[in-house]
């Protein structure tokens, strides 16, 4: 399976939608996309995980970096998951409490708003 990734803007907002398997294959080109937005200035990035099948561990080590890269820059970074395979994951390795994940793009969209309000 292949990677989709969309990216759009809402406001001030970038939403990244990720589609398809991130595996040891697949996570340079998600890389490489966060890099790209946060470099083109997107400072608050809303990563939807909604239509992802499979994330590995490399995957994950993606998300992480770009968390890190946007929060050195002062920005904001958060996971929109409603798949209970997937939040298993982020719960095994304790990443539900370092990511702030959203059940939708919507909810992860007003919860900034009210933030920066």
């Amino acid at each position: 399976m292949e990677l989709a990734l969309t990216a759009r803007s809402i406001a001030d907002r970038t939403i990244l939608e990720v589609g398809g398997e991130i595996d040891v294959y697949t996570a340079p080109a998600l890389r490489e996309k966060i890099v790209t937005l946060v470099e083109a200035g997107s400072m608050i990035l809303i990563v939807d995980l909604t239509h992802v099948e499979f994330l590995d561990s490399t995957g994950l080590g993606v998300l992480v970096g770009g968390l890190k890269r946007l929060r050195s820059l002062g920005g904001t970074f958060c996971v929109v998951c409603d798949q209970e395979r997937l939040l298993n994951i982020f719960r095994i390795t304790g990443l539900d409490r370092v990511f702030t994940i959203y059940d939708s793009v919507e909810i992860a969209s007003a919860a900034i708003a009210g933030q920066a309000g």
